[in-house]
């Protein structure tokens, strides 16, 4: 059996799912309780499962880490939801210096098995520090696994096997794409690999990378490119960010040749320049073109309206695949 659920009520789907299925699960964090969270991810949990299982915390994002870590050290599964990505900076330290570490500080006797929720990204003409896409900062910490799922199937398989695993997993959704559209997800349980990347179309002239809310703009951009140059590219969603399926990357790129890889975030350092920098270490002698990136500005995200200066357009990102496939 399934359901057409948007990326929300599928989110919603998979906490339901866990609270029921293991006791260990909590959920916490500002307003998921009694308003069900900002964007309503949490809505009704409270009623169903009680206020020591979904529960209203200060607004205090290194205490709501902080106890995560203490939950997870002592047996539990907790979800912390963090309102806005940019709003956890002032618990970047509990994350970096003590979650990130366990596992390896301790030897392996510990663990910190707990999930950190957030939206991300820009599209939604939010004020400053409500749009930012800080992936990279997560991705360049060992310890920590990171995932960003672009469709409402992989939001609830995702999440779910985000709260099975004993590593801490940033959890990034996107924004834009909360209430973007629906698809088919199945009732229940069932899981999605948080290691896997996913080939959404077939291609032989160029791959183009991409995830998050910038996977349906790759799509627009392939077809753009097939209806004006008869050109294929194979669009890969990442999805998991770190560890990256370096595997389908690599394979993408031995066959066609060609890489353009997309994401929000601000270009210096972004992910993407990892990406490269693998193709450039493993793939060099299969480029028949330089690597392209189309990526945010190196200026903060502009709030408001202002953000569509910003963000990569489905234009911009077929611009770059011109570039990459008309490149001798």
């Amino acid at each position: 059996m399934t359901r057409m659920l948007n990326m929300v009520q599928a989110i919603r789907d998979a906490l339901d799912v866990k609270l029921a299925e293991d006791n260990r699960v909590l959920v916490l964090g500002e307003d998921v309780g009694v308003n069900g969270g900002v964007f309503r991810a949490t809505d009704g949990l409270q009623d169903k499962y009680g206020p020591e299982r979904v529960i209203d915390t200060p607004l205090a994002e290194s205490g709501i880490i902080g106890s995560s870590i203490g939950l997870a050290l002592n047996g539990f599964r907790p979800v912390a939801e963090i309102q806005f990505l940019a709003f956890i900076f002032p618990g970047l330290e509990q994350v970096f210096a003590h979650a990130a570490r366990m596992r390896y500080r301790t030897r392996g006797r510990f663990t910190a098995p707990l999930v950190i929720r957030a939206p991300y990204g820009a599209g939604i003409r939010g004020p400053e520090l409500h749009s930012e896409s800080l992936e990279s900062l997560f991705a360049h910490t060992p310890g920590l696994r990171v995932v960003a799922p672009s469709n409402p199937y992989d939001a609830k398989g995702m999440l779910i096997s985000a709260m099975e695993v004993d590593d801490p997993v940033i959890f990034l959704e996107p924004t834009r794409l909360y209430r973007a559209g629906t698809r088919d997800v199945p009732e229940g349980s069932y899981r999605v690999s948080l290691e896997k990347a996913e080939r959404l179309t077939e291609g032989r002239d160029v791959s183009l990378f991409a995830w998050g809310a910038m996977v349906p703009v790759a799509l627009r951009a392939a077809e753009q490119l097939e209806k004006e140059q008869g050109l294929s590219a194979e669009v890969i969603d990442l999805r998991s960010l770190m560890p990256l399926d370096k595997e389908t990357i690599l394979s993408s790129v031995e066959k066609t040749g060609r890489a353009v890889i997309v994401h929000e975030a601000h270009q210096t350092v972004g992910l993407g320049a990892e990406i490269a920098a693998l193709l450039a270490d493993e793939a060099v002698w299969c480029l028949r073109a330089p690597i392209k990136r189309v990526a945010g500005f190196d200026v903060p995200v502009p709030p408001f309206s202002v953000e569509d200066a910003y963000l990569p357009t489905a234009e911009r990102v077929l611009a770059g695949l011109k570039e990459v496939v008309m490149a001798e």
